[in-house]
């Protein structure tokens, strides 16, 4: 690897690190204040430390059978420090904060455990960071952008808890919380489908096309992007000045998933294993790639 490459790498990583530092402290900048700094900016510092502390080891080891863990522990440490932030600030937590908190926690524990088990079943690699945990620096880029991931993402959830005033729950709520049973549902139910095809041996070597999967290509990918619609819905009347910049939030999902790691890659890799079949070209012409609709026929 080339000093060049690398200094790109390094580069590359430190603007990441200043647009999440950047977009937090303007986003947070009517949260409350605690140890002396603005909430949401002090779990920005979180995620990064996280993150960049476990590179270490990763690093070393060349592994990444604890990138995804390392997420799910980033979003449960910045949301308990959001938390303790308010309590201190306010006193208790009241009920749209401990909802929001709960529902970011919910998403968190079954997707972190989800991927890990995933991972673990493959042997504790992950074919998107095969080429790169080679390259220290490429692989730094990699954590910091999931620091990124976890600021932009939860920004919304973390503005709602830090407010320093109460809301009610109202019909931002309440419509918000719809959203996100709906999107949850989906993921939930898509990734146990999905499960569930893979473990079955005769469909070694086969694409799923049943269940909510005759619906969208990605609906896994659907009901993340919808989660997290409805966790802005609900902050929706919290928001001014620089807070606006959580609207945000969804958009970056919908960005990363559909353009940078998500969608793309897994198609790619989908036409390379069936992409001369005709039941995978029909399979594609039928199903929207993303938002769902029912099966025709």
């Amino acid at each position: 690897m080339s000093f060049e490459h690398a200094g790109r790498s390094l580069i590359i990583a430190v603007i990441a690190a200043l647009i999440g530092l950047a977009f937090a402290w303007g986003a947070g900048s009517g949260s409350v204040v605690f140890s002396g700094v603005p909430a949401v900016f002090l779990c920005a510092l979180v995620a990064f430390a996280v993150n960049w502390l476990a590179f270490i080891p990763a690093a070393l080891f060349q592994s990444d059978r604890f990138y995804d863990t390392t997420g799910a522990l980033t979003y449960l440490t910045v949301i308990a420090l959001a938390c303790a932030a308010a309590i201190e600030a306010n006193g208790s937590l009241d009920p749209r904060r401990v909802v929001v908190a709960g529902m970011v926690a919910l998403w968190t524990i079954r997707l972190g455990s989800f991927l890990f088990t995933r991972i673990h079943a493959a042997g504790g690699t992950d074919v998107r960071f095969e080429k790169i945990k080679v390259n220290p620096p490429r692989f730094l880029v990699a954590w910091t952008l999931q620091a990124c991931w976890v600021i932009f993402t939860a920004s919304a959830a973390l503005v709602i808890i830090t407010a320093p005033e109460r809301a009610p729950l109202d019909a931002f709520f309440w419509a918000g919380a719809a959203l996100w049973v709906v999107g949850f549902a989906f993921e939930v139910v898509a990734d146990d489908q999905k499960r569930r095809f893979k473990a079955d041996p005769v469909n070694k070597g086969r694409f799923i096309t049943s269940g909510l999967w005759a619906w969208s290509q990605h609906p896994n990918y659907f009901g993340e992007i919808t989660l997290w619609t409805g966790i802005l819905v609900i902050a929706l009347p919290m928001l001014s000045g620089w807070s606006w910049l959580v609207v945000f939030s969804p958009v970056f999902v919908t960005l990363l998933l559909t353009k940078v790691s998500g969608i793309n890659l897994l198609d790619a890799i989908a036409r390379k294993r069936w992409g001369d079949e005709p039941a995978y070209q029909a399979y594609r012409a039928r199903t929207p790639v993303l938002f769902p609709r029912l099966p025709r026929g």
